[in-house]
C-alpha cells in the first residue's frame, strides 16, 4: 500500500499579549490558525480516502497477481521485435474476470479496512508532526553551501522518516486485514467477513503479533525509499543541474518526482514480501501451497522469491510476459 502525503505545516497564531493586541478567536474558542490546520487535516483525510477508493481495484488485482493467482490462460502476442510470446492477462482483463465472478462490487473487496488504514495513517502523520515539530524548517536554497544543504536534507528526511514509520505501525493492522479480505477471492472463503470479526479472529488465532506480520519489510522499504529518493534528488540538483541553464528551476522541481518513480522500482520487492507475509499461512488458500510454502520469516520469503526469479512479480499489470512453463511458481 502507498504512503499518505505529508500534511502542510500548521499555521501559527500570533503570540497573545504583544503590544496589547489579543489573538482573535475562531467560533468555538479555537484560534484561526488551529481551525485552518484542522480543516486542512480533514481535507487530507478526505482526499486520501478518495484516492484509496479510486485506486482500490488496481491494488486488488495487483495483490492477486502477487500471490500467484492466475485464473485466466495466457494469450499469444508479439513483442517489440515481432516475435510471438505469451502474455498473461493485464489489469483490465483481470478486472473483468473479477466482475464476472463477484459483480462490480467485487472490485472493492477489502476496501473498508483499507480506508480505515489510510485514515489512520493520515491522522497519525499529522499528530506526530504536531507533537514533534521540525523547528526552524529551512528549505534547501541555491545559496547554501554543500554542507548546509546536505544537513537540511538529512534533517528533513529524518523527520519525514519518523512520521512515516509511526504511521505505518499504527495503520498496519488494518492493512493486514484488508490484504486477507482481498485474497479470499482465490479460495472463495469468508473467514474474514468484517473488520471487527477479522480483528477478533486474528487475535484469537495469532495473538497481537498477527496484526504486524509483514511490517518489517514494509518499514524497510519506506525508509530506503525516503533516503534514496531525497538524497539522489539533492545530489542531482546540486551537482548535475547547471544554474546557468535557463530551465534549471523547472528541472529541479521535477527531480524528486522522477527519482521517486525510479526508487519505487528498487524498493518494490519489500512491498511484495510484506504483502505476501500478511497473507501467508493464515488459513486462506492464497497463503498455502501450491501458491507458497509456509514462510518462517520475511527473509525466508525473500530468498524463496529470489530463487524463483519472482521478486518483481506484480510490478507491472499492463504487459505481463508469461513465465515458462506456468504462470504460478511451484513449490520446491
Amino acid at each position: 500500500m502507498a504512503a499518505a502525503a505529508p500534511l502542510p505545516p500548521a499555521a501559527r497564531a500570533p503570540p497573545g499579549g504583544v503590544a496589547g493586541r489579543a489573538t482573535a478567536a475562531a467560533p468555538g474558542g479555537a484560534a484561526p490558525g488551529a481551525a485552518r490546520a484542522e480543516g486542512a487535516e480533514g481535507l487530507f483525510v478526505v482526499l486520501g480516502a478518495g484516492l484509496a477508493a479510486a485506486s482500490h481495484p488496481l491494488l486488488y488485482v495487483k495483490l492477486l497477481v502477487q500471490v500467484g493467482h492466475e485464473p485466466l490462460p495466457p494469450t499469444v502476442g508479439r513483442n517489440v521485435l515481432g516475435r510471438k510470446v505469451l502474455y498473461l492477462p493485464g489489469f483490465f482483463t483481470y478486472a473483468r474476470h473479477i466482475v464476472e465472478v463477484d459483480g462490480k462490487r467485487g472490485l472493492f473487496r477489502g476496501l473498508t479496512p483499507r480506508l480505515i488504514s489510510s485514515t489512520l495513517s493520515t491522522i497519525t502523520r499529522g499528530s506526530v508532526k504536531k507533537a514533534f515539530p521540525l523547528e526552524d524548517m529551512e528549505h534547501v536554497s541555491n545559496k547554501d553551501d554543500v554542507k548546509t544543504s546536505l544537513r537540511k536534507v538529512v534533517k528533513e528526511t529524518s523527520h519525514e522518516m519518523m512520521m512515516q514509520c509511526v504511521s505505518r505501525v499504527v495503520s498496519h493492522p488494518l492493512h493486514v486485514i484488508s490484504m486477507r479480505c482481498m485474497v479470499q477471492f482465490v479460495g472463495r472463503e469468508v473467514k474474514y467477513s468484517g473488520v471487527f470479526g477479522a480483528i477478533g479472529r486474528i487475535f484469537k488465532e495469532e495473538g497481537i503479533l498477527g496484526f504486524f506480520v509483514g511490517l518489517v519489510p514494509h518499514i524497510l522499504g519506506d525508509v530506503i525509499f525516503l533516503w534514496c529518493c531525497n538524497l539522489l534528488a539533492h545530489f542531482i540538483n546540486t551537482y548535475a543541474v547547471d544554474d546557468n541553464f535557463s530551465q534549471a528551476s523547472v528541472i529541479r522541481s521535477y527531480t524528486k518526482f522522477v527519482m521517486g518513480i525510479a526508487v519505487s522500482m528498487l524498493t518494490y520487492p519489500f512491498l511484495l514480501v510484506g504483502d505476501l507475509m500478511a497473507v501467508n499461512n493464515c488459513g486462506l488458500r492464497a497463503g498455502l501451497p501450491p501458491y507458497a510454502p509456509a514462510f518462517t520469516s520475511w527473509i525466508h520469503c525473500w530468498r524463496y522469491l529470489s530463487a524463483q526469479g519472482q521478486l518483481f512479480r506484480g510490478s507491472s499489470l499492463l504487459f505481463r510476459r508469461a513465465p515458462m512453463p506456468a504462470a504460478c511458481f511451484p513449490i520446491d
